[in-house]
C-alpha cells in the first residue's frame, strides 16, 4: 500500500470569518475556512482547499483581476502571496498590524490595506520589472481619518480610492500626487460608521453607507464663475434610510447595473435599485448576522457569509433561486464515515446533525437533524444504501440514503447513553454500546426489536467492531479488557484479553482474525483472535506531537495529556494502521514491522492550543497569559461587546464563559479504494490523498470498485472486469496479482476489449514489469497481443506511448544478449547432446565446436533461426551492435537492421 499521503482538501467547513472574493469571470468563489482558504467552483459542481496555511485565522483576502495572484492576511498581519492558478506560494510578508481591508486596485497594479488610522498602498508583484530585493514595495502611506479604517474602494480607472472609517466620516484619496485638488473633501454627515463607501459607473457619484441604516448620495460639483474663490467639491444631494431594526453590517455595489446589497444583524438582506432607492426583493438567511456580502461582475449572483453557523449563499436574485447553500457543523464533529463505493463521507457533530458529504465536489448533500443530543457514532451497511446512528439521546436509528429518511429507531429498555456503534457485514444485526450501562444491546433492524443484552464488561464501553469476513464482534471498556462475541452462537462465554491499561479505542481487521487496541498508556496491541494471543505491540508515545496549552505551566515534553491515541483504523489489505488523537499528530504505522511510516501535522493554527511546542515568553505575566485576558469590553461595537453566546467548551467546566479550542481528532477512517483517508478534526474534515482526483470516472461496471470486490470478481474468473477494476484503483499489486492469474489462451481475447482509455497506464505496466520479471515468454505474449490489436491506435499516438515504446525496444535488445550470451556459453553442451543420440557427423573439424551463434529476425517469416555459418568477425561485429541501446534497435554486420518491434506485431517502425 502507497504511504505518500498528502493533504487534498478540507470539507465541513465552507466560511469562518473574513471576506468573500469571487473571481474576475463570476464562477468561483474563494471563501476563508480557519487558516486556509477554500475555492468553490459554481459552474463545475466542485471545490478544492489551498495546501498553505497561515499561522492564525484569515481575515481578509484578496484576488487580482487578472486572477493570477492571491494575497491572503491573517489576524496578525501576516500576508501569504500565491499563484492562484498554479497553487504555489510565492512570498510571506509580516504587516506588523491587524489589516481590517484588502483591496487590489482594478489595473493590477498597486493594492491597499487598512491599518490602524492609515491605509497603506503597496506596489503589487510583477515579473517584468527589474528584480528587487523586496518583492513587496510601499508606495505611500495616506492619513486624516482620526479612528480605524474598515474599507476601501478603488475607482475604475485606478486613480482614486475611498476609504471609511469609524471616526464617521470618509475621504477621497489619489494614486497621483498631482491630483491633490479632487483629493480634499471629507465626507461627513453620518451619525454612525461608514460601512462602505462606492463610485457609480461614470464616477461622477458616489455613495456613502453607515452603521445606522442611512445612504448618502454625494455628486461633483464645479465652482460657480463669479465666485472666484469657491472650489469644485462633492455635496449631499440626496439622503436615503434603510428603516430596520437592526444594525446595518455589510454592503457592496455593482456599478454596471446600479445594484446595492446590504446585509444586517438579524440575518436580513436587501437589494435596491440606484439611485432611485427602490427595493426590489428583501429576503432573510437565519437569524445571525450577515458578515460579509459580495457580487459577481455579471451581477447575477450574490453571495453572502455568516460566520455564526458557518453558513455560505450564492443567491441569484433574478430567478430567485440559490446556487449554492452550505453550512458547517456548529459544534465540533464528533465521528465520521466513509461510504463502502468511497465517494461519500458523513460526519455527525455535538449539534445532533448528520451529513453527508461528496468527496468529489466537497459539498454537503443532505442533513438529518432527528437526534436531540450529540451523534456519538455512525456507520454505513455493507451495500451502502443504509446508515446506523448512535447519539447521547439514547436512540440508534437507521437512515434510507435512497429516500433520504428516517425509517427505524432502536431504544433500550432503560433510557441509556449510547457512546459507540457496530453493524454486523450482513446488515441484519446492529449492537450499540454506553457508558451508563455496562451492557451491548443487539437490535434486529428488520423488526427494530431488541434480541439481547451482552453482558461481561465491568466498566463503560468504549468501542466496538464487527469484521468484514464473519459476524464476529469485539467490544473494549474501561475495565481494561477486550471481549469477543460470537453473536449468532449459542454460547456467548467469552474469554476476555488482559489489558493493562485503559482501553480508548478499537479495531477489527478487515479479515476478522486480528484486532488492535489503543491503550491510556499510549501503546498500540495487535491480538490474535483465533489463539487469544498478543501478536505485537507499539508505543506510539514517542511519534506523537504534544504542543503546549497556553494556560499550562509546564513545558510540552512533560505534558501527559494527550500522549496516546483515541482513533484507530485499518487499511483494507491490513498491513497498515492509522492513528491519532487529542495531539497534533496522525501517525501511519506498518504492522508487520512496527514502524513509524510517515506523520502529518493536523494544523499550525497558533489560535488553537495544543499547536505550539513552545510559548513566547513575552506573553507570559505574573498574572497569566495575555491570550487569556477578555478584550470584547473594549469593542467599539455594542453587539461585539455583548456576549449572548452560550458557553462554548469541550465538554468541560459549563461556568467557564470562554474557551480556547484545542486541536484534536475525534474520528479517523481509510477510504474503502485505498488511495485516501479522512481525519475528523477541530479545522473540519481533512481529506488526505496520493491521487490528484479522490473519485475516478465512472464506467459500466455494476459492482464498487474496491480492493475486495476487485478480488472477488477475479475468484469468479471475469477477468476483464478484474482487470479494468484494478487500473482503476491504480495500485500496482493488485494490477499484477491480476495480470498474472489471467490464463494465456485467454489473453488475446482480454486484450481485444481494452479500452483505448487504459491502453496507456497498461502498456506501460506490462513493459517495465517485463525488465524485471522471469516470465520472459508470458509477457512477450501480452505485448505481441497489444501491439497486434492496437498497433494502429498506437501509431496514431505515439506521443502517448513513446515511453511505453522506448521501453519495448529495451527489453528486446536485452534478450537478443542474453540469447547469444546463451548459445555461447553452451555450445559445447549441444555438442554432447547430439552425440548422445548417436548422430554421425563426418569431418568434425576443432573450429566448429568454437562456433558463434547469432540471433536475427527472418524478414520474410518473422521468425527466430540459428546461424551457424558465420565467421567469427561478423559475430563480434553483432555483440557490438546490441550494446548499442540508443538508437533503439540491433544492426547486422553490414548496417542492415535485424529486429525491431514488427517482429512482434507491429505494423510500423515503432522506433520512430
Amino acid at each position: 500500500m502507497k504511504s505518500d499521503f498528502k493533504f487534498s482538501n478540507l470539507l465541513g467547513t465552507v466560511y469562518r470569518q473574513g471576506n468573500i472574493v469571487f473571481t474576475d469571470d463570476g464562477t468561483k468563489l474563494l471563501s476563508p475556512v480557519g487558516n486556509r482558504i477554500s475555492c468553490f467552483d459554481l459552474i463545475n459542481n466542485k471545490s478544492f482547499t489551498f495546501s498553505f496555511e497561515h499561522r492564525k485565522n484569515v481575515s481578509r483576502i484578496a484576488l487580482n483581476k487578472q486572477g493570477t495572484l492571491l494575497l491572503s492576511v491573517d489576524e496578525d498581519g501576516r500576508a501569504i502571496l500565491v499563484n492562484f492558478i498554479s497553487k504555489i506560494v510565492l512570498h510571506h510578508f509580516n504587516f506588523k498590524e491587524k489589516v481590517l481591508d484588502l483591496q487590489f486596485s482594478p489595473c493590477g497594479k498597486f493594492f491597499s490595506i487598512c491599518c490602524g488610522r492609515f491605509i497603506q498602498v503597496w506596489k503589487t508583484p510583477d515579473f517584468s520589472e527589474d528584480r528587487q530585493f523586496q518583492p513587496f514595495v510601499r508606495h505611500r502611506i495616506y492619513s486624516g481619518h482620526y479612528n480605524d479604517v474598515i474599507s476601501i474602494t478603488w475607482s475604475r480607472d485606478s486613480r482614486f480610492f475611498i476609504s471609511t472609517s469609524k471616526d464617521m466620516t470618509a475621504r477621497i484619496f489619489s494614486i497621483d500626487s498631482k491630483e491633490k485638488e479632487a483629493t480634499t473633501m471629507t465626507f461627513g454627515g453620518h451619525h454612525d460608521v461608514v460601512i462602505k463607501a462606492f463610485f457609480d459607473k461614470n464616477q461622477e457619484i458616489i455613495y456613502t453607507v453607515s452603521k445606522d441604516g442611512a445612504l448618502f448620495k454625494w455628486e461633483y460639483t464645479e465652482g460657480k464663475e463669479d465666485e472666484t474663490t469657491s472650489k469644485p467639491s462633492w455635496r449631499i444631494t440626496a439622503k436615503n434610510y434603510f428603516f430596520s431594526e437592526a444594525k446595518l453590517k455589510c454592503a457592496t455595489f455593482h456599478p454596471q447595473s446600479d445594484l446595492l446589497v446590504v446585509g444586517f444583524t438579524n440575518g436580513e438582506f436587501r437589494i435596491y435599485q440606484l439611485p432611485d432607492f427602490a427595493l426590489i426583493q428583501q429576503l432573510s438567511m437565519g437569524q445571525n448576522e450577515v458578515n460579509t456580502v459580495e457580487i459577481n461582475k455579471s451581477g447575477e449572483w450574490l453571495a453572502f457569509g455568516s460566520s455564526k453557523l458557518g453558513q455560505l449563499l450564492v443567491y441569484e436574485w433574478q430567478s430567485e433561486s440559490y446556487i449554492l447553500k452550505q453550512q458547517g457543523h456548529f459544534d465540533s464533529m464528533n465521528c465520521l464515515a466513509y461510504s463502502p463505493d468511497g465517494s461519500r463521507i458523513v460526519t455527525a457533530s455535538d449539534d445532533g446533525k448528520i451529513k453527508i458529504w461528496d468527496i468529489l465536489s466537497g459539498f454537503c448533500l443532505a442533513t438529518f437533524e432527528e437526534h436531540s443530543s450529540s451523534v456519538t457514532a455512525v456507520q454505513f451497511a455493507k451495500r451502502g444504501n443504509v446508515l446506523f446512528s448512535a447519539s447521547l439521546d439514547g436512540t440508534v436509528r437507521a437512515y434510507d440514503l435512497i429516500r433520504y429518511r428516517n425509517f427505524r429507531t432502536f431504544t433500550a429498555t432503560e433510557r441509556v447513553q449510547f457512546s459507540c456503534l457496530a453493524v454486523d457485514p450482513s446488515g441484519e444485526v446492529v449492537c450499540a454500546g454506553s457508558l451508563d450501562s455496562f451492557e451491548i444491546f443487539v437490535w434486529s433492524v428488520q423488526t427494530s426489536q431488541l434480541l439481547d443484552s451482552l453482558a461481561g464488561h465491568e466498566g463503560p464501553i468504549s468501542c466496538l467492531a464487527f469484521g468484514t469476513e464473519n459476524s464476529t464482534l469485539a467490544s473494549a471498556s474501561w475495565d481494561k479488557t477486550v471481549r469477543v462475541w460470537n453473536i449468532f452462537g449459542r454460547s456467548q462465554h467469552v474469554e476476555p484479553f488482559n489489558i493493562y491499561s485503559d482501553v480508548l479505542c478499537l479495531a477489527m481487521r478487515p479479515d476478522s482474525k486480528e484486532v488492535a487496541v489503543s491503550t491510556l498508556d499510549g501503546h498500540l496491541q495487535f491480538w490474535n483472535i483465533e489463539d487469544a494471543k498478543q501478536v505485537g505491540d507499539i508505543d506510539g508515545r514517542r511519534d506523537i506531537l504534544s504542543g503546549r496549552f497556553i494556560e499550562d505551566r509546564f513545558v510540552a515534553k512533560n505534558s501527559a495529556r494527550s500522549k496516546y491515541f483515541t482513533t484507530i483504523n485499518y487499511s483494507f489489505d491490513g498491513l497498515t494502521l492509522v492513528a491519532a488523537g487529542n495531539n497534533n499528530s496522525i501517525c501511519l504505522y506498518d504492522i508487520p514491522n512496527s514502524v513509524l511510516l510517515k506523520r502529518f501535522t493536523v494544523s499550525l493554527n497558533m489560535a488553537i492550543n495544543g499547536t505550539l511546542e513552545y510559548l513566547n515568553s513575552k506573553n507570559l505575566t505574573d498574572a497569566g497569559p495575555l491570550d487569556l485576558i477578555d478584550r470584547d469590553g473594549e469593542n467599539s461595537d455594542l453587539e461585539d461587546r455583548i456576549d449572548l453566546s452560550l458557553p462554548g467548551s469541550n465538554r468541560g467546566d459549563p461556568s467557564l464563559r470562554k474557551t480556547r479550542a484545542q486541536i484534536r481528532v475525534t474520528s479517523i477512517s481509510f477510504s474503502p479504494t485505498a488511495a485516501a483517508f479522512a481525519a475528523a478534526s477541530t479545522e473540519g474534515l481533512l481529506i488526505y490523498s496520493v491521487d490528484d482526483e479522490l473519485i475516478f470516472d465512472p464506467f459500466d461496471l455494476d459492482v464498487d470498485i474496491t480492493p475486495e470486490t476487485t478480488l472477488q470478481v477475479l475468484q469468479e474468473k471475469e477477468y476483464l472486469n478484474a482487470l479494468i477494476m484494478s487500473l482503476r484503483l491504480n495500485e500496482v499489486y493488485l494490477i499484477h496479482k491480476v495480470y498474472e492469474s489471467i490464463p494465456v489462451i485467454d489473453i488475446k481475447l482480454i486484450v481485444s476489449q481494452i479500452p483505448h482509455v487504459f491502453l496507456p497506464r497498461f502498456l506501460k505496466f506490462v513493459t517495465e514489469l517485463s525488465l524485471n520479471n522471469p516470465h520472459l515468454e508470458f509477457n512477450i505474449i501480452w505485448i505481441k497481443a497489444l501491439l497486434d490489436e492496437h498497433g494502429m491506435y498506437i501509431n496514431s499516438r505515439k506521443r502517448d506511448f513513446i515511453s511505453s515504446l522506448r521501453l519495448i525496444q529495451r527489453l528486446l535488445n536485452r534478450t537478443v544478449k542474453e540469447i547469444v550470451k546463451c548459445g555461447n556459453n553452451n555450445s559445447y553442451l549441444i555438442d554432447y547432446f547430439k552425440l548422445s543420440n548417436n548422430i554421425k557427423s563426418t569431418n568434425v573439424e576443432q573450429e566448429d565446436t568454437e562456433e558463434e551463434y547469432e540471433v536475427f529476425e527472418d524478414a520474410e517469416d518473422n521468425t527466430m533461426i540459428v546461424d551457424a555459418e558465420e565467421d567469427e568477425e561478423d559475430a563480434e561485429d553483432a555483440e557490438d551492435a546490441d550494446e548499442d541501446e540508443d538508437d533503439g534497435g540491433w544492426f547486422g554486420p553490414n548496417g542492415t537492421q535485424k529486429l525491431n518491434v514488427d517482429a512482434f506485431g507491429s505494423s510500423d517502425d515503432e522506433s520512430e
